[in-house]
Parts: C-alpha cells; sequence; structure tokens
C-alpha cells in the first residue's frame, strides 16, 4: 500500500481525536461538524492518489487490475466530491468568521484561510483538466493536493 493511504488514515485519525476532545470541553457547533464533512470528501478524493500510488508501485499485476476497477468507478463522482468539499470548507469559514470575526492573530485561521484558497485552485485546475487538459495541469493538480493536505493537517493541529 502507498505512504498516502497511512497519512490519509492518520489525517483522520487526527480530526475525529480533535472533534472528540472539543466535545468534552464543550458543545460541537454544526460549522465543526460541517469542516468535518470537507475533509472526509477531501480525503476521499485524495485516497485516489494513494490508489493510483499503489497503482504504479505494486509488483502484482492482478491487484494493479483491481485497484483500477475500483478507481475506474470513482472517476465521474470526482470533480463533484471536490466541489462539495470546497461548498462545504466555505460554509465552514463562513460559519467561523461569523462566530468569532476575523483574528488576525490566530494561526489555525491563516491556515485554514490559506488551505480554503489552495482547495479553490485545485478544484478549478481539476475542472480545467476536464475541457483543455495538459501535464502542467495535472502536476499542479497533484501539487496542490499535497501542499492541501499539509496546510489541513496543520490547521487540525493547531
Amino acid at each position: 500500500m502507498s505512504k498516502w493511504f497511512y497519512l490519509n488514515f492518520g489525517l483522520f485519525v487526527i480530526a475525529v481525536w480533535k472533534i472528540i476532545g472539543h466535545a468534552l470541553h464543550t458543545t460541537l457547533t454544526p460549522s465543526i461538524w460541517i469542516g468535518f464533512m470537507g475533509l472526509a470528501f477531501f480525503l476521499f478524493n485524495w485516497t485516489r492518489h494513494a490508489v493510483f500510488s499503489t497503482i504504479r508501485s505494486h509488483p502484482r499485476r492482478e491487484t494493479k487490475i483491481r485497484l483500477a476497477r475500483i478507481s475506474k468507478k470513482v472517476v465521474p463522482y470526482h470533480r463533484y466530491m471536490g466541489t462539495t468539499a470546497l461548498l462545504l470548507v466555505v460554509i465552514h469559514a463562513v460559519s467561523m468568521f461569523y462566530r468569532y470575526g476575523f483574528v488576525s492573530r490566530w494561526p489555525k485561521m491563516w491556515m485554514g484561510l490559506i488551505a480554503a484558497i489552495i482547495l479553490l485552485f485545485m478544484v478549478l485546475s481539476g475542472w480545467l483538466r476536464l475541457f483543455w487538459p495538459s501535464v502542467k495541469k495535472r502536476y499542479l493538480h497533484i501539487y496542490l493536493g499535497m501542499l492541501l493536505f499539509f496546510l489541513i493537517f496543520i490547521h487540525i493541529i493547531l
């Protein structure tokens, strides 16, 4: 299996851990659940990268074929799930701004804002690849996903 499967699982576990820890001290607001759903949609889509990494690196042909078939079934929904993740993240951000205002000295808020902007560019590059595919857009999409993964990790940890 690709290291991305483990990283995705680790990020998901950390997010659940943070939500449980938050729930022990205060009540959970709907905006936190919306942010968690946005994370879940992002991680589901980002797992495709893990599947493709496994396909490229796995030695057994049967495993490669099985994973390619699974990935082929998910492809039609990939762009819509990414767009849904973006909408959920925007709703999460707006509700947090409404609740706390924009506090420029909170690194968590900056990380979330930067991650939301990167997610916007990632979704745009994904949709542009549908109409005008190119190698540069494919690499941009992948590298934005990697950057977004680590920005989300920092956002959750803070």
